[in-house]
């Protein structure tokens, strides 16, 4: 029995939420937190796609929205504790869908291609100024002892309470991103990215599906930025620092950028290299830089790209292992055809 897409990504997303719920039986806390960062990278850099590979839209200022949002809750939870940790989440999306508009509206007007990709890079650089010099966001010492929070009943900082909300958060940001994509407007996204002008005849806003798209984006990264405060206790503005906008274009380009779990792999080995040499003074960084620097010359499409490549030359021509149909004497297919 052939399952649908849906229920194939489904099972999938079940697959690994449960995987990820069941580390803590097996790992230390080390690992186990980061874990929890790799989930919200994951949301990151499907956040990205979801305007690269989708939309068609180039972003070099993705800091700039989990920023927002690791901001947002971090000051909800520092100053309005009161307020219920579901709804300091969703006005920390909200303001990351809202950041996205603003910057979308400016950008999407004036440029395109790669002017558009500096334009979001310098807004970017202008948050990341404001964040340093503001005292209201603590400057560059940023905002320290963020409280985990309550749910309900629930006392997210008891155990590994918090990492299970981060995990089942994320699957939820997934699970919404797929949709989104696979939808009509993602459809609608995919248009505008093939042919904008052809887009336009048919009666699609192009621009206004492209905002649409950018706030989605937003939103997710917004929402995923703001599960990073409460998961370290601190958010500071190496947060919106540009350096931060090239990881989820690393991560989708190392997994595959035309793949839906693309980031999730980029992001999972970049973060498994990362940790493997985090021992190596001084060159941790080099060895983390030259592998993805060759994984990205030698295979475009990613490690999903790579895989599928491999998978189809393995796979037996099916054609080939069809029986050949009897061959017809050539008399008797005349005296058929005569017939």
């Amino acid at each position: 029995m052939t399952l649908s897409p849906a229920a194939r990504f489904l099972l999938v997303l079940a697959v690994l939420t449960a995987a990820a719920l069941l580390l803590p039986f097996v790992a230390n806390r080390g690992l186990v937190f980061l874990a929890g960062v790799v989930a919200i990278n994951v949301v990151l850099g499907m956040a990205f796609n979801l305007l690269f590979s989708t939309a068609g839209l180039l972003s070099f200022g993705q800091a700039t929205f989990s920023a927002t949002g690791a901001y947002a809750v971090a000051l909800l939870l520092l100053r309005l504790p009161d307020i219920p940790f579901l709804i300091t989440l969703a006005l920390a999306a909200a303001a990351g869908a809202l950041a996205a508009v603003v910057i979308g509206f400016v950008a999407l007007r004036r440029t395109e291609g790669v002017y558009f990709a500096v334009l979001t890079l310098a807004f970017a650089e202008l948050v990341h100024v404001v964040i340093a010099k503001t005292s209201f966001f603590g400057r560059n010492d940023g905002l320290t002892g963020i409280p985990r929070p309550r749910l309900g009943p629930i006392d997210l900082a008891q155990g590994q309470a918090y990492y299970v909300f981060v995990i089942l958060v994320t699957a939820l940001l997934i699970a919404c991103l797929w949709w989104v994509t696979h939808s009509r407007l993602g459809r609608s996204f995919r248009a505008v990215r093939l042919d904008p002008m052809r887009a336009a005849f048919l009666g699609i806003d192009v621009r206004r599906r492209q905002l649409e798209a950018f706030a989605i984006s937003g939103a997710c990264a917004a929402t995923a930025g703001g599960l990073m405060g409460p998961l370290t206790s601190i958010v500071s503005p190496d947060l919106a620092h540009w350096g931060e906008s090239t990881k989820p274009i690393l991560f989708t380009l190392l997994g595959g950028a035309g793949h839906f779990w693309g980031p999730l792999v980029g992001a999972v080995v970049f973060s498994a290299v990362e940790y493997g040499t985090r021992s190596l003074a001084g060159a941790s960084d080099l060895i983390t830089g030259g592998l993805l620097l060759a994984v990205v010359l030698a295979i475009p499409g990613g490690l999903l790209g790579l895989a599928a490549l491999l998978v189809a030359r393995l796979r037996p021509n099916r054609a080939s292992d069809q029986p050949s149909p009897p061959a017809v004497p050539v008399a008797g297919a005349a005296e058929g055809a005569a017939r």
